[in-house]
């Protein structure tokens, strides 16, 4: 009997869920060209990094993660190591010069060259496919590439590059592609949502995008993510209001609420245009779940500027909120500025702000107690079901532990009764299922 001597290939990703869906095109196209994927690298003979370059965190994990797979390499253990993604867009060349034993670099555009590097051939006509890593039933749905917004802070322009909306048509018939697979929902992606249409006819044109989707036969739900909130289009709040589809859920990194910080960051927003945009948005869709992002520490940010943005989370009531220290990054316009805010000081900020949270989101469980709500069922942990409400993003926002009736499964939607609460989670019981 011959031996299968083709190579055995793990894809490790790193970072966010734009990394995820590069990673799952790219699973894609080696499944059709018959190559041999493998969960876990200690089976296989090659390994694939699909790096983060955000923040220094993420850089340094990223890093970590190339040296083990060197160290796996020099055991014998691994023929070869590939690395690929916004790490290695933006530092190829300093890289390859610390960690030679890498055979091969690419960025976060080589999608064909990764392909034919692992040995497949690459096929155009493949790319709104996709080997989903996620659970089945939901998806990173990525309805642009890079970024024009010029925020001082931020190095994904210079690992992304420049925005680029995906064709509508495109968009459509990927999404219909993941709804035949069994996708129920749909989490829409991008650098800048709210940018979608701009590079094309200078017209911002999400609302077409979300109205298209909450039609496609099979999604059930389609979420919104990273919504910038300069230059809002306001005409995406009816598509809200007309669609029972869009999850009642908003992400938008605001950042800051300072206007002397939000200038320096090169936001294009005040504080206070903030506060009415994140008033209007409340007034248009009652119920809506907002979720943002937060950076404390920025160089010019001083105790005065922190506590109006710990006035804001207080007054504004995020049903989720996260905080980045902030980190300075090599190529940014804020480099300039140094890194003059103490560790030790930006560290106590974010426990501030998250403690402060920590409240608003324990209040708002407890409100819940009593009343029924709709949850999309992701896992099943001991004698729980554990799944999501509407206003809940997968892998970053709180989730629901239900006591299941029987037959409840992994996939379904179901209406639960909130029993109990605490700071982040929601325990229920299950009333009915509502589909499979």
């Amino acid at each position: 009997m011959k031996r299968n001597h083709t190579p055995k290939i793990n894809v490790v990703t790193l970072g966010c869920s734009k990394n995820v869906v590069d990673s799952e095109v790219l699973l894609g196209q080696l499944v059709r060209g018959k190559a041999r994927i493998v969960d876990d690298v200690d089976d296989a003979d090659i390994a694939v990094i699909n790096t983060c370059g955000f923040i220094e965190a993420a850089k340094q994990e990223s890093i970590d993660a190339i040296l083990e797979a060197i160290d796996r390499k020099n055991e014998g253990k691994l023929k070869k190591v590939v690395v690929m993604g916004c790490l290695s867009e933006r530092f190829a060349k300093e890289l390859s010069a610390e960690m030679p034993a890498v055979d091969a670099y690419f960025g976060s555009h080589h999608l064909e060259q990764v392909v034919r590097e692992l040995g497949v051939d690459f096929r155009a006509e493949l790319l709104g496919e996709r080997r989903l890593t996620t659970p089945s039933h939901f998806a990173y749905l990525k309805i642009s590439e890079g970024c024009d917004n010029p925020c001082s802070f931020c190095a994904i322009p210079l690992m992304r590059g420049k925005h680029v909306s995906k064709p509508l048509e495109t968009i459509v018939e990927e999404a219909g592609l993941l709804a035949a697979k069994g996708v129920k929902e749909l989490i829409l992606i991008g650098q800048d949502t709210t940018y979608y249409g701009l590079d094309v006819d200078g017209r911002r044109r999400l609302d077409q995008v979300l109205r298209e989707l909450v039609n496609v036969d099979g999604i059930e739900w389609v979420r919104l993510m990273y919504a910038y909130p300069t230059k809002f289009p306001g005409e995406i709040l009816k598509v809200f209001q007309e669609s029972p589809k869009l999850c009642r859920y908003l992400d938008m990194p605001v950042q800051h609420v300072s206007d002397e910080v939000l200038k320096s960051m090169r936001r294009g927003i005040t504080g206070r245009t903030t506060r009415e945009l994140l008033r209007n948005i409340k007034e248009s869709v009652p119920g809506i779940g907002l979720r943002t992002t937060l950076i404390v520490g920025y160089p010019n940010e001083r105790e005065e500027d922190f506590q109006q943005l710990y006035d804001f989370v207080e007054e504004i009531e995020f049903h989720r909120l996260g905080v980045f220290a902030y980190s300075q990054e090599e190529g940014t316009t804020a480099f300039a500025l140094g890194d003059p805010v103490p560790k030790e000081v930006k560290d106590e900020r974010l426990a501030r702000v998250m403690e402060l949270q920590q409240r608003i989101s324990e209040a708002r469980n407890e409100s819940l107690v009593g009343s029924e709500v709709k949850v999309l069922i992701d896992r099943r942990e001991g004698e729980f079901m554990v799944g999501r409400t509407e206003w809940d993003a997968p892998e970053i926002d709180q989730e629901v532990f239900v006591r299941p009736l029987p037959g409840l499964d992994v996939g379904s939607f179901a209406h639960v009764k909130i029993t109990e609460f605490a700071e982040y989670d929601l325990y229920a019981d299950c009333v009915e299922h509502i589909s499979r």
